[in-house]
């Protein structure tokens, strides 16, 4: 996170969650660039699959150079498969608020201009946006952050699935400046953080 918009302190537990399923569940969150978000939850306990992709625009669309335009009504995104008896929504939640990006940052994250870069919940159903929003309010109401959180919510129409290219892409090119600069500091907040539900045996 930026200095601007880094926490007052370790983000609570969400008061308000989804009743764990038996089920592998989905969540599908945006918050910057694609790459990093993929990697910190690729780290997390109880999430058996990340993929980035694109949400938030239409099928015929969802390509990356299309996406790079900011004209497609897209946000780089990440699918998060997970097991809700070991990892709950809110935890998923109190991730991506922690570590995985700034939610502060209007249309950007970092280097990262753009509508595409925004930092949004995709929400699947009723239950999911009761959550996400009560836990946006809890945060707000405890002046968490600096500045105001920025964060939209937005109804899952569809996850299209990223390149190739872009799967694992931060796990299979750990020194490439980009993500040594914007990324890999994300896997040492994750694991100071959330020392509890950091998964070590992805890391290359």
């Amino acid at each position: 996170m930026t200095t601007a918009g880094a926490a007052r302190t370790v983000l609570p537990a969400a008061k308000l969650d989804l009743p764990a399923q038996q089920s592998l569940q989905k969540a599908v969150l945006a918050g910057g660039c694609f790459w990093g978000v993929e990697l910190v939850y690729e780290h997390v306990k109880g999430v058996h699959d990340v993929r980035s992709g694109y949400a938030g625009g239409k099928s015929y669309m969802a390509h990356y150079a299309s996406v790079a335009s900011g004209d497609t009504g897209h946000a780089e995104s990440v699918e998060i498969i997970y097991d809700p008896q070991q990892i709950s929504y809110g935890e998923l939640l109190r991730v991506f608020f922690s570590v995985a990006h700034d939610p502060t940052q209007l249309n950007r994250q970092g280097p990262d201009e753009g509508t595409q870069y925004r930092s949004t919940i995709f929400v699947a159903n009723a239950d999911e946006e009761r959550v996400a929003r009560a836990y946006i309010e809890q945060l707000q109401s405890a002046r968490t952050f600096d500045e105001p959180i920025v964060t939209t919510l937005e109804s899952l129409e569809a996850f299209y699935p990223a390149e190739a290219e872009h799967q694992d892409y931060a796990t299979r090119n750990p020194r490439q400046p980009y993500i040594v600069m914007n990324d890999r500091p994300k896997l040492l907040h994750l694991r100071q953080q959330f020392p509890a539900l950091f998964n070590d045996r992805q890391t290359r």
